[in-house]
């Protein structure tokens, strides 16, 4: 019982049998402002190795109570006075982004110009919005330098055949109204997005004019199109929608029907429902093989469920996703101070189809060991409004926990203790001492404490050992040659209670 949790005796005020009970005491109330004062050492002194390793950041806004950290050596290179801890890597950012860098790759620009509409696409808005304007414009300032041309080439430009000299002159000219590259640019804005103002027309003189006016057309229209589509698909992305699915901060550890799980919690901000929602969670950690490879970064599926279903929700309202400790989890040899020396990343997906839209949407986020929270629990955020006739969701509390008792230990060591007692594992499962009188008497309310509860189910198990009050020997045990004067006194004790009994059957 002294392996599954390290604790130590503390007087508990107002509390009768305080001497008598151990309680566990947290890093904050053993770790003193000033490590070199003596109240300190004595104290420092009492915890074992593991737990000098850990400082306890107070709830602050940003922190929350029961997040352990840990210390940062003075002689380290990198600390810095007023420094904030370093996170642990990520490869999936708080915000769903994956933080993957990838480079040397070869003929890069090729293959992205390829799928030129993907790229436009996955492109940043002001990228986008500039080729959407140089598209056009372009396209516009390339067909007026070929109308320019067609009218130079059949002599439209000359003094003698300009607009104000071909009634005189009798010039028929390829295109009406032509003066210079700046008629001819507002001409070919017009073919392009048929304006149709009127004043500029095509005539029969010039078929290279009417092929070149078809051909404006044409490339007109589809580079509207192409530009408008990518326009609209990157606004109707489902990826927008994502912004309004949350994650919590942080994940909790904390025992669920006697069984320790990681949760956290998912929700959606708008009315329109997410359809056939599911959510995945896979565990990113270094693994060695039996053949002494490193596998750096190992993908591991975790099992979830919520309310006692699958990993599909009918995702209504804010739900608590469960991971159950078992044997079939990697997280089933890992105690509260194995985390504090763990380096894994945890990705958990939530997928599904918008209503609105009809589109499939993704959205992502990560915890790291820092945002593991032991001994804490979610606390309730939907309720029914009797004025408003329905059930509200507080999003002020989303991310809000408290904390509960829970064994620091693993869940294996936790099996290994409780073994196939399934109804002793959960912490205030009691209602009274089963020894009335010795230690604790009669205990009112469920224990608040692991060290309670530990030592009170040792005292039970005690308890219903069946010890023979009266050692048994065997029947020849007394019967050897050394000790003749103790078998001689039973034989004659034994003829005594013979004869008695004799007696009082005659009798």
């Amino acid at each position: 019982m002294g392996n599954l949790i390290q604790q130590r005796g503390t007087r508990a005020p107002g509390d009768d049998g305080a001497d008598d009970r151990l309680r566990v005491s947290s890093a904050h109330d053993t770790m003193h402002a000033d490590p070199e004062s003596p109240a300190s050492r004595e104290e420092a002194h009492l915890l074992p190795d593991d737990w000098l390793k850990i400082k306890t950041v107070p709830g602050n806004g940003n922190l929350s109570p029961g997040v352990y950290y840990p210390t940062v050596s003075k002689r380290s290179r990198s600390h810095r006075h007023g420094a904030s801890r370093r996170t642990r890597r990520r490869a999936i950012l708080k915000n769903g982004e994956c933080n993957i860098l990838k480079s040397r790759i070869s003929q890069r620009r090729l293959r992205f110009l390829q799928d030129m509409f993907t790229t436009l696409v996955d492109a940043q808005w002001r990228w986008t919005l500039l080729v959407f304007t140089l598209s056009f414009i372009l396209s516009w300032l390339g067909f007026a330098l070929i109308w320019w041309l067609i009218a130079f080439t059949h002599g439209d430009l000359e003094p003698d055949h300009l607009p104000p000299m071909q009634e005189s002159t009798n010039w028929k000219p390829c295109v009406f109204n032509i003066f210079d590259f700046t008629s001819c640019f507002l001409f070919s804005i017009e073919t392009q997005h048929t304006i149709g103002y009127g004043a500029r027309t095509t005539t029969e003189e010039c078929p290279e004019a009417i092929f070149i006016m078809c051909l404006q057309s044409i490339v007109g229209v589809m580079i509207q199109a192409f530009m408008v589509g990518i326009v609209f698909a990157k606004m109707t992305r489902p990826k927008h929608r994502t912004q309004t699915l949350l994650f919590s901060k942080y994940a909790v550890i904390c025992q669920r029907d006697g069984e320790l799980c990681l949760m956290f919690r998912v929700g959606d901000l708008r009315k329109s429902h997410i359809i056939g929602a599911s959510v995945r969670a896979q565990l990113i950690r270094s693994r060695t093989t039996k053949e002494g490879e490193l596998l750096s970064h190992y993908q591991t599926e975790l099992e979830l469920h919520a309310d006692g279903c699958d990993s599909n929700l009918f995702f209504i309202w804010p739900i608590t996703m469960v991971h159950r400790i078992n044997a079939d989890s990697p997280f089933y040899g890992v105690s509260a101070a194995d985390i504090l020396q763990e380096k894994f990343e945890i990705v958990v997906i939530l997928e599904g189809t918008i209503e609105s839209t009809g589109q499939t949407t993704q959205a992502r986020s990560s915890y790291t060991t820092s945002e593991l929270m032991w001994g804490h629990r979610f606390v309730p955020l939907v309720t029914y409004n009797r004025e408003r006739q329905g059930y509200e969701v507080d999003y002020s509390k989303f991310e809000e926990t408290t904390q509960v008792d829970t064994p620091l230990c693993s869940a294996k060591e936790l099996d290994e203790f409780y073994g196939n007692q399934a109804d002793r594992r959960s912490i205030g499962y009691m209602n009274e001492s089963p020894l009335p009188g010795m230690l604790y008497g009669k205990i009112a309310s469920p224990l608040t404490n692991i060290a309670d509860r530990l030592v009170v189910d040792a005292i039970r198990r005690a308890s219903l050992t069946n010890k023979p009050s009266v050692p048994k020997y065997p029947h020849d045990f007394f019967n050897g040659a050394e000790e003749p004067s103790s078998s001689s006194s039973e034989d004659e004790k034994k003829k005594e209670a013979n004869a008695r009994k004799n007696s009082k059957q005659s009798r």
